[in-house]
């Protein structure tokens, strides 16, 4: 692929504006050496503006989404977007979320541009578990993991019953909440079918991988370790 092709792709502008960055001197080598249009070179090996070029098609990254931001491009109101370099959002590939997290609703969240990936992680042959901490409006009345637990549930307006959920009680008004699925607003559909209320929401933990310390409104790119981790160990 041509560099102004590629470097237009990951979102740093047009081609018409790359063309300008390289007559500028703007793009180069690592020792600073001006490259030109149709050098041939490795991603790893061109700067812009002394700066390495963002990762290539097939970024995955891990975002610490803080409540009040939206996984849409369109909301008028602040968007997950918003937490990453600006270009990000004219990558192509497209960047999407995988899956998505309410705007009430804190906690991790993965993005990539890797379609196959995506799907990867959201099948229902994945089985990757997703860990939500709740807090509730009410108590605990006791029976709720053993309801969670049944394979049984039924939310209203679905068809089909609710896979089994793990429930732990962290206080009266505290719950820690394992699933295998990701229906709309299904934890706090959930505890709505109890008697109950979701007052705040935060998911800790994707398959084997967790947020791990990272920052509020934080993100880090994927590597290969993150991804095994991701499709190997579970809650």
């Amino acid at each position: 692929m041509r560099l102004v092709r590629l470097i237009a792709n990951l979102g740093y502008g047009s081609r018409k504006q790359v063309a300008a960055m390289f007559r500028e001197g703007r793009i180069t080598d690592p020792d600073g050496e001006v490259l030109y249009a149709d050098d041939k070179v490795e991603h790893a090996d061109v700067r812009i503006d002394d700066a390495p070029l963002d990762p290539p098609a097939g970024l995955a990254l891990m975002l610490h989404k803080p409540l009040g931001h939206t996984c849409s491009t369109r909301d008028p109101g602040r968007i997950v977007y918003d937490l990453l370099p600006p270009r990000f959002r004219l990558r192509s590939p497209v960047l999407s979320t995988v899956g998505r997290l309410d705007r009430d609703t804190s906690g991790l969240l993965l993005m990539t541009d890797d379609g196959g990936l995506l799907h990867r992680i959201i099948s229902p042959r994945a089985q990757l578990s997703k860990v939500y901490e709740a807090d509730l409006a009410e108590p605990l009345r006791g029976d709720e993991a053993a309801i969670f637990a049944s394979g049984t549930l039924m939310l209203e307006s679905e068809k089909t019953p609710l896979a089994p959920a793990k429930l732990e009680a962290l206080s009266p008004r505290r719950a820690r909440l394992v699933l295998t699925e990701g229906r709309y607003h299904q934890v706090r559909r959930m505890f709505a079918a109890v008697g109950n209320h979701v007052e705040a929401l935060h998911r800790s933990r994707i398959g084997g991988l967790s947020l791990d310390g990272l920052a509020e409104g934080a993100w880090r790119v994927l590597d290969a370790a993150d991804l095994e981790r991701l499709f190997g160990e579970q809650a």
